[in-house]
């Protein structure tokens, strides 16, 4: 392997064939992705830690027979839990802060063979679709360094598009898989509610919203990690059906003829810039091309009600894990040591009462299943994934005195994500368009609550249709 010049061209699975057959060592493609990291990252900052040697030190110990047996790997810096490794979550008020225990998806994770690296830059506690931290500074679009890698999973995405890595963990809550994906010309997977456990932290993330999972540069990387990953922890209060079989297999299998709902406006009334609804409209004529029906149809449900409800449960949340997090550290949460947004939506969180959570949490359910009775009639969604291209940095700004209008500015970015966070169902950004200035423009489908086979198997076959793993973006100087 010449430097990192071969490493960047081949996805996980890619690398770990070459491993397994002897065509390279585990240890040179470490030192490949180690070195593209110290190159790149001065420019992207989007690694906030590095573990390198004790990567090293478990190559030693690789089982060889592991699906991504050698493969670099990096952590986002919110979840996925590395013992006595920093878990910032991008916050000056945690920073540094080891975590006691591994994560069971971190032990996942190793158990596939992948080789971590370090953390990615994420915003505080996730509460952004831009990762722009006081703790850390912002991470940079690969695609346009002026603009935004998306968030909350900003890091990972701009270290797979870099090509520091084939693949990073992921956490979405609201879209963070899929707006950093969409960003940075990659594909993301927002896994069914509870796929992936949370086991030891949590039983649940965001009243049942948040999920990890990874974005990858390929759709075959995201279901073998999947694979790799999936399925309950003894004591988790409930886990997502079990698939029928492995989702590697559905990658290469062909979709049945899906009934496909092409919805390019805003369920709240957002604005949707030309570029995103081209976008659509031309992933639409692909699925028709390759023998699907498609509608134009959107599911009817209360958008208001979903917004209030969602936006105060998502505070009180955050109220919660901070105060949480503080009382294992052993320290009273301080609204210097938070940005502005942030600590908004902790005053905001500690004034819900008890009862009023569980009538917030009972109504969404109740919108849930308005939206599902549309699955009943489609097989998958098709929506922009984006509101607009990647923003400039500094557009979300988390030091904002006004939550209320930096809410509004973050839902007129990503408004078609987070109803599916409620709903629990599976959605996947893929990235099939690029606009004129070269900037990447996800498109986004949703599939029934607990079939993710059906998204791979359409995945699959639109990577097949309109290959993007030749697309880089340019590199920095």
């Amino acid at each position: 392997m010449q430097g990192y010049t071969e490493y960047v061209d081949y996805d996980g699975l890619g690398l770990a064939e070459l491993i397994r057959t002897g065509q390279v060592s585990v240890a040179e493609v470490l030192e490949a992705a180690i070195a593209r990291i110290e190159r790149l990252n001065p420019t992207l900052n989007a690694v906030v830690t590095k573990v390198y040697d004790a990567a090293r030190a478990e190559a030693e110990a690789l089982n060889a027979a592991a699906p991504f047996a050698g493969v670099p790997f990096l952590l986002k810096d919110l979840g996925g839990a590395q013992a006595g490794v920093p878990l910032s979550a991008g916050s000056r008020f945690f920073a540094h802060a080891p975590a006691p225990a591994n994560a069971e998806i971190v032990n996942r994770h190793k158990g596939a063979g992948l080789m971590i690296l370090g953390r990615t830059n994420t915003p505080e506690f996730g509460l952004s679709a831009t990762t722009e931290p006081v703790l850390f500074g912002p991470t940079r679009n690969p695609w346009d360094l002026a603009r935004t890698p998306g968030g909350s999973s900003g890091g990972s995405a701009a270290a797979v598009a870099a090509r520091m890595v084939p693949l990073a963990h992921a956490s979405d809550g609201g879209g963070s898989i899929r707006i950093p994906a969409s960003c940075c010309g990659l594909f993301g997977m927002k896994t069914t509610r509870n796929r992936n456990t949370l086991a030891p932290y949590a039983g649940e993330g965001l009243a049942g919203c948040s999920v990890e999972h990874v974005v990858s540069r390929s759709v075959r990387d995201s279901a073998a990690a999947l694979d790799a990953t999936a399925g309950p922890a003894p004591g988790d209060p409930y886990y997502a059906p079990p698939p029928a079989r492995p989702f590697l297999d559905e990658v290469g299998t062909p979709p049945a003829r899906l009934r496909i709902a092409l919805a390019t406006k805003a369920f709240g009334g957002a604005p949707v810039h030309p570029d995103c609804v081209a976008a659509a409209e031309a992933s639409a004529r692909l699925c028709q091309n390759l023998g699907h029906v498609v509608e134009e149809a959107s599911p009817a449900f209360d958008v208001e009600g979903l917004d209030a409800n969602y936006n105060r449960i998502f505070a009180a949340w955050a109220a919660a894990n901070i105060q949480l997090r503080a009382r294992a550290l052993g320290k009273e949460p301080d609204p210097a040591g938070f940005e502005r947004v942030t600590w908004a939506m902790v005053e905001l969180g500690r004034r819900i009462a008890a009862p009023d959570y569980v009538m917030m949490v009972n109504r969404l359910h109740g919108i849930s299943r308005e939206i599902a009775l549309f699955f009943e009639t489609y097989d998958v969604l098709l929506t922009p994934t984006l509101g607009e291209p990647p923003v400039e940095l500094g557009v979300l700004d988390m030091m904002s005195e006004d939550l209320s209008a930096y809410t509004q500015r973050l839902w007129r970015f990503s408004p078609f994500t987070y109803p599916f966070n409620v709903t629990g169902q599976p959605a996947m950004s893929v990235p099939l368009s690029w606009n004129r200035a070269g900037l990447p423009i996800g498109v986004h489908f949703v599939g029934r609550y607990g079939d993710e086979a059906t998204l791979f198997r359409l995945a699959g076959q639109l990577e097949q249709a309109q290959p993007w793993a030749e697309r880089r973006p340019p590199e920095p100087a």
